[in-house]
């Protein structure tokens, strides 16, 4: 048996490509998993459970089905998706799990984040995260129109395009003292996250004891996963 992960895959109807690699990827190496675990920024911009567009209602179907294959897949927000409820949960099959969730991985205590939250240098977007995550700003926003969500997503996304584009690079990366914060406070020594889209295996010390952070690469001119069995993890990629 072995579980899969992924992250920032940023579905969206522009790039059909992404989506025809994602469903072949349920296909070919998810559908003789034990779990599927997508941790966050799965959609480009998920606007509510409600939303009418042909692409959640066909992704929603290709997870049930992948379920119904005996497949357990868990979903984590991220910075784009993080309205996704549980309405859609259950449509697609999904099993919601919370920032920091533990998992027993064949005998490896690991931790799973989205990975946003370890930027802790960006106080500009930590600032923005600690905003849109509020329940009063969710039900603001559910509580509009379709089409009025679907500007704002639009609008949000030029906005992070903008300030992303001047930001040091350094400053969007995980803030390394914050990564060994997190793994001492969830006694682990692994960590598996997304989000800064520079996939790798970092080696660190963590309860002063040697640890590993592992980087899933967002879905762009590659695909990216990791692979775990009871021989350990892979990082792997493929050409979309």
């Amino acid at each position: 048996m072995y579980t899969l992960f992924i992250s920032d895959l940023h579905l969206h109807e522009s790039r059909p490509q992404i989506t025809r690699a994602f469903f072949h990827f349920l296909h070919t190496q998810a559908i003789n998993a034990e779990s599927l675990y997508i941790l966050g920024d799965f959609f480009d911009a998920w606007i509510g459970d409600d939303d009418d567009a042909e692409l959640p209602q066909q992704v929603a179907n290709e997870l049930l089905a992948l379920t119904r294959n005996g497949v357990t897949i868990y979903f984590m927000h991220g910075n784009r998706d993080f309205l996704l409820g549980d309405s859609y949960a259950k449509k697609s099959g999904m099993i919601i799990i919370p920032e920091g969730t533990v998992i027993d991985l064949y005998g490896t205590a690991t931790l799973l984040v989205h990975g946003d939250a370890l930027c802790t240098d960006d106080k500009d977007y930590q600032a923005f995260r600690a905003m849109v995550r509020s329940a009063q700003w969710q039900q603001q926003v559910l509580a509009q129109p379709l089409a009025a969500r679907r500007a704002l997503a639009a609008q949000l996304r030029d906005k992070s395009q903008s300030m992303n584009s001047l930001k040091a690079a350094d400053i969007m990366d995980v803030t390394p003292a914050e990564v060994v914060k997190q793994m001492e406070e969830a006694k682990v020594q692994v960590m598996i996250h997304g989000h800064t889209h520079r996939p790798a295996r970092h080696k660190l010390l963590a309860n002063n004891r040697p640890a590993e952070r592992i980087v899933l690469g967002d879905w762009h001119d590659f695909a990216w996963c990791i692979r775990a069995d009871s021989n350990g993890m892979e990082l792997k990629s493929w050409e979309i």
